[in-house]
Formats: structure tokens, C-alpha cells, sequence
């Protein structure tokens, strides 16, 4: 019997993003174009900038259900007669309210592509919001409160961001509004908002696919560039207000076999220098199950079956968290471990797990460029973000350049020892005493 060595693979030849292409409309529409040949389904995004903090203080998730409502179609087609000619196009349509806007996504066959925007400019200048609609869409959105207060990890989420922000700054409530709110939205009210912000001079189209035969400036004129409202300027994000009052919540959940820890704070996003090093850090504290959170609570203790280290942008710098589920019992335990373990990570990252982590994130990005619909999404979300063009193309440069030093600095910097807010979803009865023992516990329902 011969036993081969096993074959060495080459070097992976260096990866650059595709470069999308950006034109502007008479109207002020921007239309972000990117030609991928092959993929035959085109995906569209449709920004509007319709911000969060532009909602009346009262009428709070009116953009989340004029983004719905979007979807039921213009004025001059009823909803089952639009849903039917979406459907007749083989496409699909969906829309959601962000703290940047309002953004619409679809995917459609290549061919059918001119009517599905005929279809989607006709909505954007006339949409119907008619009352039945909105009604019908407050009480789902009521339905859905009650649920989302279920859960843990919503209720994490929304306990750690009042904690975080001052009650003015609008990221402190509920992205899509309270039991308090929507009650008071009707067809009015979406009408006036819509009217109010959304503008094709603010707004921005990407699509994404196989544009071969597709006179696509022709095309967009003669479709999105029909929608005419006056101009007005970009919206800009506001100052984040935060309370800076680290601790711990402990947020009551009789019965609950499981605590949900969520902790925290608001650190800078995807314009800073030190991002690249930040993400890098964060992968080796808390990326794969090779991480120095996973292999101390998950391998070691046993105490969860799987805890994460991410930045989520918000609308004003990015969330630093750690998440994750751990068995009631071992709740403090938890929750000095983590301390633990983020303070020896901030002291150093070794050469080979920092290395490790950014090959990984390195070759996380290609992924993303796979298909039509995840581009169009990258390519959205740095245009929600309002990121730089230069961002995607130099970001594995960036990456390459970041050292285990800076790295180790940078997470540091975005978990500093004892200003993190900890957030636990659990049953207080079982796990206040210990947590006290920690620190200072705040408890809520």
C-alpha cells in the first residue's frame, strides 16, 4: 500500500469586491448598479430615508407600518390585484422599518424586471394606505408586542437600550413602537409620515444581477425616475445620548429555567480607524466555538451551549455585546466568568488566535458577495450606513494591517472593565442574591 502526502492547496489569489456603479436620476433618485453575469433573479433595495427619530413622539412605529403598508400596493390597484401582478412577475417583495429607513427588498427574474419596477414606481408615488389596511396592520403590530415581550432576547434587547440611552434618544424605546403608540396610527398618520420624508432625492436603489440586454438608465428613467416630490436634504444621524450608568438589570422572568445575559455598551462603528481591530478582537473573545468565551463557559463550565461576541451599527456608533443562555443555577457564575474572561482577553491576544481570526473574517467576506440578494444587501447596508466607497474594496487591506497589539487595545477600548451594562432575563426569586453579591442589581418586570 502507497501512501500520497496530502496535497498542499495553493494560496487563495487576493480578493477585491466587485465594484457596483452609481448614477442619479433628473428626479434625484441614486441608482446603485451592479452587473454580475449569470445570476439570471435580480435583487433590488429600495432605500427611503425615513428615520426613527423623524416619528412623532406619540405616533411612534409609524414607520414600520407605512414600510408594511408599502407592500399592499398604490392607490389605483387593490392589494390582492397588486400581490397578483408581484406574483405574476415571479417576484417577491417585502419591506422594514431600520433606525435609518425604510428599506424594500425584492428579487425578480431578469426578464421581468421592467414591470416589477413599473409596479414599484406606481406605489412609491401613490401608495394606497388605505384605513382598512393600516387598521388591519395596527392590530397585527399589537399582536405582535405581546409576543416580543415573551421572549428573552427581545426583552434584553429592549431593557439594555433604555439602559444605555437617555429616554430623548429614540434608540431608548422600541424600534416599532409601544402598546401606547400604535394604538393612535391610522391611514392619517402614515399618509403624513410618508408624505413628510420620503423623497427620491433621499433615497437610494440598488440592484443587483444579470443586466445583460438591460438598458438599465433608460429603463430607470422611465420607471423610478416618474417619481417626482420636492427636495429636501439627507437626514442626518443624531449624537448618541447615552446615560453611562453601567451595572446590572435583572429583569424578572418567574419560571424560567434559563437566564438570558445580555451585556454591553455603545462603541464606534464601521467609519472608525479602529473597527477593523475591534471585529478582530471580538472574533477571537466571543466568534467560533474555538473562542475564549465558548471554550471557558461552554467547554469548560458547560454552563451554555453557545455565547457570542458581536457590533451591531446602530444608528449612531454600534452595539458591543455579548450574548448568550446559561442554566439559572450557574447565573453569577456566568457572569464573573465573562468579566473574567474579557478582562484576560484585554490584557492579550495571542499571535495565533488573532491571526486565526482575521483569516476568518477574510474569508467570511467572499461569502457575501455569493448571490444577487446578499449583495444587494451588503451593498445597502453601506449605503444605509452612509460608508465611504472605499470602504468595501480596502477592507481586507485594513484588515491585514491590524497587529495582535491593536487588536488587544481595541477591545479594551470596547468593553472597558466595570463601565458594561449586564442585562439578565431570568427568574429574579432564584437569581437576585447572587447577583448582588456582583454588584448592585436593578430589578424590573
Amino acid at each position: 500500500m502507497i501512501f500520497h502526502s496530502r496535497p498542499v492547496p495553493p494560496p487563495a489569489p487576493p480578493w477585491h469586491p466587485p465594484a457596483a456603479r452609481a448614477d442619479v436620476l433628473p428626479n434625484g433618485l441614486r441608482v446603485v448598479h451592479l452587473h454580475r453575469p449569470g445570476q439570471q433573479v435580480i435583487a433590488l433595495e429600495i432605500l427611503l430615508d425615513t428615520p426613527l427619530e423623524a416619528e412623532p413622539r406619540a405616533l411612534e412605529g409609524v414607520a414600520t407600518l407605512t414600510a408594511r403598508a408599502l407592500c399592499r400596493g398604490p392607490a389605483a390597484t387593490g392589494t390582492r390585484a397588486f400581490a397578483a401582478r408581484v406574483e405574476s412577475c415571479g417576484a417577491t417583495l417585502q419591506a422594514h422599518a431600520t433606525a435609518d429607513g425604510i428599506r424594500l427588498a425584492c428579487q425578480v427574474p431578469a426578464p421581468a424586471l421592467p414591470r416589477l419596477l413599473d409596479l414599484l414606481t406606481e406605489t412609491l408615488r401613490e401608495p394606497a394606505f388605505t384605513p382598512y389596511e393600516i387598521d388591519r396592520l395596527v392590530r397585527q403590530r399589537l399582536d405582535e408586542i405581546g409576543h416580543e415581550h415573551a421572549g428573552p432576547a427581545r426583552l434584553a434587547a429592549l431593557t439594555l437600550y433604555r439602559r444605555l440611552f437617555l429616554a430623548q434618544h429614540r434608540a431608548s424605546r422600541p424600534p416599532k413602537g409601544t402598546a401606547t403608540t400604535v394604538p393612535g396610527i391610522d391611514s392619517g398618520a402614515v399618509r403624513a409620515f410618508y408624505d413628510a420624508h420620503a423623497r427620491p432625492a433621499t433615497a437610494t436603489v440598488v440592484l443587483v444581477g444579470d443586466l445583460t440586454g438591460i438598458d438599465l438608465p433608460r429603463l430607470a428613467g422611465t420607471t423610478l425616475g416618474r417619481w417626482e416630490r420636492p427636495p429636501a436634504a439627507p437626514s442626518r444621524p443624531p449624537a448618541p445620548l447615552l446615560t453611562d450608568r453601567p451595572g446590572i438589570v435583572l429583569v424578572d422572568r418567574p419560571g424560567s429555567v434559563q437566564t438570558h445575559l445580555l451585556i454591553g455598551r455603545v462603541g464606534p462603528d464601521r467609519h472608525s480607524p479602529r473597527w477593523p481591530a475591534q471585529s478582530v478582537a471580538l472574533h477571537c473573545l466571543g466568534g467560533p466555538l474555538t473562542s475564549r468565551l465558548d471554550r471557558k463557559l461552554r467547554e469548560e463550565k458547560g454552563y451554555t451551549y453557545g455565547i457570542s461576541a458581536v457590533a451591531a451599527p446602530l444608528r449612531s456608533g454600534a452595539l458591543i455585546a455579548i450574548s448568550g443562555s446559561v442554566e439559572t443555577g450557574v447565573t453569577a457564575d456566568a457572569v464573573a466568568r465573562i468579566a473574567d474572561t474579557v478582562e484576560d482577553a484585554s490584557r492579550r491576544l495571542t499571535e495565533e488566535e488573532h491571526t486565526a481570526a482575521r483569516h476568518a473574517l477574510k474569508g467570511i467576506t467572499p461569502a457575501q458577495f455569493l448571490t444577487s440578494a446578499t449583495t444587494a444587501r451588503v451593498l445597502a447596508d453601506t449605503v444605509a450606513e452612509r460608508l465611504p466607497g472605499t470602504y468595501l474594496p480596502t477592507l481586507h487591506d485594513r484588515l491585514d494591517a491590524v497587529t495582535p497589539h491593536d487588536s488587544t487595545r481595541a477591545l479594551r477600548a470596547a468593553l472597558p472593565s466595570g463601565r458594561l451594562v449586564t442585562v439578565a432575563v431570568g427568574d429574579a426569586s432564584l437569581i437576585h442574591r447572587s447577583l448582588r453579591e456582583l454588584g448592585p442589581v436593578t430589578v424590573t418586570e
